[in-house]
């Protein structure tokens, strides 16, 4: 049996990114709050509501949110 996806160290961000797309749209700063709600609401796995919720409190901007959970928005 062959497996077509391709192997990968990084996990899979798009929907991490499209998140932090949608929740930045005309938004300078986000709270950590505010984008852990929202990532519960997106029903996000797991691992990336953990990953939000280490954040330490305060709000980001969409590049540091990024850096800090491993997405790829720029």
């Amino acid at each position: 049996m062959t497996d077509d996806a391709p192997v990968t160290d990084k996990p899979d961000t798009r929907r991490l990114d499209d998140l932090l797309e949608d929740l930045y749209h005309g938004q300078e700063r986000v709270s950590r709050s505010d984008i852990y709600r929202r990532a519960v609401a997106a029903e996000l796995p797991a691992d990336w509501l953990t990953r939000i919720g280490a954040l330490p409190e305060g709000e980001y901007s969409v590049d540091e949110a990024a850096d800090l959970l491993g997405g790829s928005v720029t």
